[in-house]
């Protein structure tokens, strides 16, 4: 291919140009703000080389003398060792990486605590309900009955009316009389009557006391008295617990590299320059700023540990019988007990004018209608019961034990305790792309207008078709489906995958080029 001085400048511009062109494509796809400024000053520098280097090409080119079909040499703006009758592409050829992974710390070493709690045994216990006391019980007096024979009348010599019992007695002076009057009242015999005048006796009913029940006592006790009062009783015990405090953590962020900055070919946005139909496009040389991801990651702050808490002991509240008052007594006289006994008594004599009913004397008119008779009247006794007291009432002191009350209690065996357990660090492999290799332009040879045949695209398809990739019909035009054969063939056979027939691809195909 020829070309002179003049086209080769031009196109030297022309990448420069494209270059500052494409460079601002670089700047508007950075996304983190905070590297904006130093992605810009780094593309200000790189764009700084590449003026540098083609002010350097263009004063090389000077001092050049340009043959006419002679290809300028010491350049990659042309095919190296081009040959007559070939078509080179000049293409892009992705930079190389490989996956790293990098372990992280996301999560710190820490430790849990489990806590072993206190442990208890249930025991009984006496509570005191009611304090002892004393308790005065009554002895009754013991009483008998005895029969006792009380004299009510005395035996007597009573001068009567008559000597029949119902006759009415004759008065004493009646009997005096008739002793005055010579009657000898004192030595007559019973049953002698005598005739007489006489003024009857007079007699008064009296009333006698009679002891019939003896004087005694009794005794009264006043029960003690009692009240209810409430009383605190411990059920169980104080002690003291242990609360785990866990460890705390705050998830922090840290951005690590995902892909390095490197460069790529763009197409420029200035106008296509072709030296003849062999040429591609004028490409840009771009920064790509490197990307990063953020990872988040578990910090501890503080370590897990207890506390102790003290539990207060434990009360219930019961009634209990509390003395308010002792028991006393109180003695009550009881006193003997008398009856009334009804007892006649004279209260006045007759006066008698007498003389002895044989004696016929004295007329019937000087008698009175009256007569003494002599009666004798026994002893007359009257049986009573009386009550005697055989022991007298009596009082005696009883012992009232204490009462109890059994409550379960809560005691403490064995003080809480804590178990820790270490946790391992948590790591977590993060992976990132690492630049093996930059990205370059190169030049490759293909196939084209020039040193493309239907035949040798025949052939193409064919080899294709043997080796296990449809080519679509075999036609001699390259079409989709022959691209599409010709890219899985590529990959497979780890060769430049392109949009172009290059030659490597068609000479492992078992192709000829010519």
């Amino acid at each position: 291919m020829n070309i002179n001085n003049k086209t080769k400048l031009a196109l030297i511009v022309s990448a420069i140009i494209g270059a500052q062109g494409c460079s601002s494509l670089s700047t508007a796809n950075i996304d983190e703000e905070r590297r904006a400024f130093n992605a810009e000053k780094q593309a200000l520098e790189q764009r700084e080389v590449q003026l540098q280097r083609a002010q350097a090409q263009l004063n090389a080119m000077k001092g050049q003398t340009v043959q006419t079909g002679a290809a300028v040499q010491g350049d990659d703006l042309l095919p190296p060792d081009a040959q007559a009758g070939e078509c080179y592409a000049r293409l892009w050829v992705e930079p190389v990486y490989e996956t790293v992974s990098t372990s992280k710390l996301t999560k710190e070493a820490s430790h849990t605590i489990n806590i072993i709690p206190a442990s208890y045994e249930w025991v009984e216990e006496q509570q005191l309900v009611s304090e002892a006391s004393t308790r005065i019980e009554t002895i009754d007096a013991v009483y008998g009955t005895e029969t006792q024979r009380i004299k009510v009348a005395d035996s007597s010599r009573d001068w009567f009316t008559g000597l029949a019992r119902h006759d009415a007695p004759a008065s004493s002076a009646l009997v005096q009389r008739a002793k005055e009057h010579g009657i000898d009242v004192d030595n007559a015999q019973p049953n002698m009557c005598f005739h007489e005048h006489y003024i009857p006796a007079k007699y008064d009913t009296v009333q006698e006391q009679v002891l019939i029940s003896q004087a005694s006592s009794r005794i009264e006790t006043t029960p003690a008295r009692y009240e209810m009062v409430e009383k605190s009783v411990m059920v169980r015990e104080a002690y003291s617990r242990l609360e785990t405090i866990p460890a705390v953590y705050e998830t922090v962020t840290e951005q690590i590299l995902d892909k390095p900055a490197h460069k790529v070919w763009k197409k420029g946005t200035g106008p296509i320059q072709k030296i003849n139909e062999s040429t591609g496009e004028i490409m840009c040389l771009v920064d790509v700023p490197a990307t990063y991801k953020i990872i988040s990651k578990r910090v501890k702050v503080s370590d897990a540990s207890t506390r102790k808490i003290e539990v207060p002991a434990q009360y219930k509240t019961i009634k209990v019988k509390s003395l308010v008052a002792s028991a006393s007594e109180n003695v009550i006289d009881i006193p003997a007990k008398y009856s009334s006994v009804s007892k006649r008594q004279k209260s006045s004599d007759v006066e008698f004018v007498w003389h002895d009913v044989n004696d016929h004397t004295m007329s019937k008119a000087s008698r009175t209608g009256n007569k003494i008779c002599l009666q004798q009247t026994p002893e007359r006794y009257q049986t009573v019961k009386q009550r005697t007291v055989i022991t007298p009432a009596s009082t005696r002191t009883v012992a009232v034990p204490a009462v109890y009350q059994t409550l379960e209690v809560k005691k403490l065996v064995k003080d809480a305790s804590e178990n820790r357990t270490e946790i391992a660090a948590v790591y977590k492999d993060v992976y990132s792309q690492k630049l093996i290799k930059d990205g370059y332009m190169e030049w490759r040879s293909i196939l084209c207008d020039t040193n493309m045949t239907a035949g040798r695209i025949q052939d193409i398809q064919i080899a294709l078709r043997d080796k296990g990739f449809n080519p679509g019909q075999i036609d001699g035009v390259i079409g989709y489906d022959t691209m599409n054969a010709v890219n899985a063939f590529q990959r497979k056979n780890e060769l430049p995958v392109d949009k172009y027939l290059n030659i490597q691809t068609v000479e492992a195909l078992g192709v000829t080029t010519r």
